[in-house]
């Protein structure tokens, strides 16, 4: 520990951190737009500059670390008016269409202008002259609002390890965009999303279709069904003002409802469907020598790298398809069926913490729209509905009954199927269920469970930063195993491309958020896929066992060897 002083009062710190750090710790504000703990430290936007008693210039507080005896000062009139020039600066490069913008109150950029008076025309007025990609169907890029922090640039490389995106040319034509130029719909990203939670602007954000929701549940002649991933109800409350890990399912399921949806469903039916039908295929490919390890299927972006990255192990993927499409695919069978509906009036909308989820449904009819946490949020607000003082209600039923809320958290898809694994292989009830080897944000997870004495090898990727590392292992026969699940985003869907911007740079709101999920989990009335009556009822009137023809009809699929760059024209 040294002495410090900040802004005249003496404190005691750990050697080795940088100001802000000591600065956060004890609650004393430093401005920052590009700086990303443990990502992006360079202090180029130079928002964090402060003063240190006996240099002669102001010091970024991002980069530079404490030494014993140092007096800072984080405000006064010097420090303010450099802020104030600097985001003036960055205003004559930006598009400031601030009201019908996405990220409207929710902008750093425009939280800096207000708080330091900053005038947006005393530089000159952009008047907006870069393109706008919105070539794919899940992510807009606009370089108008773009004041390259690099926050984006160092997540896709540096936390995701796929790199898609750069600084384009030289000083005052510098740009963010893929390799070439390419759109972003003809190069090798993976539609994470990550980059729109870390961009401070509006300049990265997921393809908003809540007009396209509005437009189905105002046609009479639509059957609209509203379809909730787990993660969602322990991140909307964020969108309200409420404390991060809040689950407001009952509320969400009543704000729904008012929206005008015909039925809210629990998309924990489809993940307790995908359970069930993953474990099926895993123990037959033990059984017959199938191919080994067998991949997890639910993450699409995981599934988009595969095939672009890594097309020589698309045998070991599973062939489930995600909770998602399945749960479309029964809505538009079976529901369909047993409700006395044309299918093609149902129009099935799932509500996803995943901008890949929108990629993944353009790739099929199982689900019509994907909308995320944040597009909910937005069209709530838009529909004046005080979501705090709503009411709650339950999902409605034959299709919500679910076990696998843990789906949401990074390890969740393995510990949900270890439950159904190891009961159906030993048809005994198990003592434990918790299968806590498995959970936590750990990069890399491996365990070994005696099944029926046999020992079952697991292994959880958190992240598809850490995908090429199991990925290699497992080529070079390194390591063996029976099942690997592999998450796309760090942390699971609780942090999601499409959740809630961390406006507030809250450390640990990936721990937050994955405790609101266990505690539901504990707390759920069933915890195992295949003791969900609802499942069981599917099986026996629609798809006679877990694995049938029909099964495989309707909830199965296949996966090709996608170009990482497309032709251009």
């Amino acid at each position: 520990m040294i002495s410090i002083k900040i802004n005249d009062k003496s404190f005691e710190a750990e050697e080795n951190k940088t100001i802000l750090e000591v600065a956060k710790e004890h609650d004393i504000y430093i401005p920052t737009l590009c700086f990303l703990k443990d990502i992006n430290e360079n202090g180029s936007c130079r928002m964090c500059l402060v003063a240190v008693k006996g240099s002669k210039k102001l010091v970024t507080a991002c980069n530079t670390t404490i030494t014993d005896g140092m007096e800072i000062y984080t405000e006064n009139n010097k420090i303010n008016e450099y802020r104030k020039k600097t985001l003036e600066l960055l205003l004559s490069n930006h598009n400031k269409d601030c009201e019908s913008c996405i990220r409207d109150k929710k902008c750093e950029l425009q939280t800096l202008t207000e708080k330091y008076n900053a005038s947006d025309g005393k530089y000159g007025l952009y008047n907006g002259n870069r393109e706008i990609d919105d070539s794919s169907t899940y992510l807009i890029r606009d370089n108008n609002k773009c004041i390259l922090c690099g926050r984006c640039v160092n997540v896709c490389q540096d936390i995701q390890h796929i790199g898609v995106i750069n600084k384009n040319k030289r000083g005052i034509k510098t740009t963010i965009g893929c390799a070439f130029d390419f759109d972003i719909k003809d190069a090798p990203c993976i539609a994470c999303g990550q980059c729109t939670l870390v961009c401070p602007t509006g300049a990265l954000t997921e393809r908003d279709d809540t007009s396209k929701v509005e437009a189905a549940i105002k046609d009479d002649k639509k059957f609209v069904i509203a379809a909730t991933a787990p993660s969602v109800r322990v991140a909307l409350g964020e969108e309200f003002g409420m404390k991060v890990g809040t689950n407001v399912k009952g509320k969400m399921v009543t704000a729904l409802t008012e929206l005008g949806f015909d039925k809210v469903f629990d998309i924990n039916f489809g993940a307790d469907l995908t359970i069930v039908e993953e474990v099926t295929e895993l123990i037959d490919r033990i059984n017959n020598n199938g191919v080994l390890p067998m991949f997890t299927s639910c993450s699409p972006g995981w599934i988009k790298y595969v095939e672009q990255y890594h097309p020589e192990m698309i045998p070991n993927l599973s062939t489930c398809k995600s909770p998602q499409q399945m749960f479309g695919a029964v809505m538009k069978s079976y529901y369909a069926d047993k409700m006395k509906l044309n299918p093609k009036d149902i129009v099935v909308v799932g509500i996803m913490p995943c901008i890949a989820k929108k990629y993944e449904a353009s790739k099929d009819d199982d689900i019509d729209v994907v909308i995320t946490t944040r597009e909910l949020g937005r069209l709530l607000k838009r529909k004046n509905i005080d979501f705090e003082k709503l009411e709650d209600s339950d999902f409605d039923n034959p299709m919500s009954i679910g076990a696998s809320t843990i789906f949401g958290s990074s390890g969740g898809v393995m510990e949900a199927a270890l439950r159904t694994l190891v009961e159906t292989v030993t048809k005994k009830k198990s003592k434990n269920i918790d299968f806590k080897e498995v959970r936590g944000l750990k990069g890399i997870k491996e365990a070994t469970y005696d099944v029926d004495e046999i020992a079952v090898k697991v292994a959880v990727v958190n992240g598809i930063g850490n995908a090429k590392i199991m990925i290699d292992k497992i080529k070079n026969n390194e390591v063996d195993y029976q099942f690997v699940e592999f998450m796309t985003c760090p942390g699971g869907c609780i942090n999601g491309g499409g959740q809630p911007i961390n406006i507030n740079k809250i450390d640990n709101i990936k721990e937050l958020r994955t405790k609101a999920l266990l505690d539901d989990d504990k707390n759920l009335p069933i915890r195992k896929a295949h003791e969900n009556p609802q499942i069981i009822e599917l099986y026996k009137s629609y798809f006679k066992k877990p694995g049938s023809k029909k099964a495989h009809e309707l909830l199965h699929t296949s996966y090709q060897k996608l170009d990482k760059y497309t032709k251009k024209d």
